[in-house]
């Protein structure tokens, strides 16, 4: 019994499968930093995981169906500050724009910055949920024992009154969650009033 010999792989057979090895990698580390806004722009589309809508101002149309608005606050463990809203709740109907407030203050011997995540339950409400103007769409700097007044200004899609699966909606909750973030304004920041710096 003959064994025909084991053919080596020839330089070039190496060369190509290496770029293919290496355009795979590369081409799978593009797809992670593409995930994140690509879920991003998703989320604000669907209202997914009850991510609210970004508007320039409701176009007018006042619905029928009133909600009541409730407000909620978070402050991360590594964020030393106190945050809250300064109402609990407000009646508006679809369509109808409305304003509403939060404080915050650094309780720290330092200056720091914060962003804030947000999103509205129950989730499915994301998608009608519409903020005009918002503190959470830049970063927020606070100097020792400052303390800021923070507006949010939003209104209810009157779209909301034709989904037939948000019929027993009536209460939508707004959250907020500060997190710390480390920037170059902070050093800045105690030389004036508080600084901020556009979210994308």
């Amino acid at each position: 019994m003959t064994h025909e010999p084991i053919k080596k792989p020839s330089p070039r057979s190496n060369g190509v499968l290496a770029g293919a090895c290496v355009a795979v990698v590369a081409g799978m580390i593009g797809l992670s930093y593409a995930a994140v806004p690509l879920y991003q722009l998703f989320c604000q589309v669907t209202g997914f995981g009850g991510t609210t809508q970004r508007a320039e101002a409701p176009d007018g149309t006042i619905g029928e169906r009133q909600f009541t608005i409730r407000f909620d606050s978070n402050v991360n463990p590594a964020l030393a500050w106190r945050f809250k809203p300064t109402q609990k709740a407000v009646e508006v109907k679809s369509g109808q724009q409305a304003l509403a407030f939060y404080e915050a203050e650094n309780i720290s011997d330092g200056v720091t910055m914060g962003t804030a995540t947000f999103n509205v339950t129950p989730q499915e409400a994301g998608a009608y949920f519409n903020k005009v103007e918002c503190f959470c769409f830049t970063e927020q700097a606070l100097k020792p024992g400052e303390s800021v007044s923070m507006p949010v200004s939003f209104f209810v899609d009157p779209d909301i009154e034709k989904d037939e699966n948000m019929k027993s909606i009536r209460t939508i909750t707004l959250s907020y969650t500060f997190f710390p973030i480390k920037s170059e304004k902070t050093a800045d920041a105690g030389d004036g009033e508080s600084k901020t710096k556009s979210v994308n």
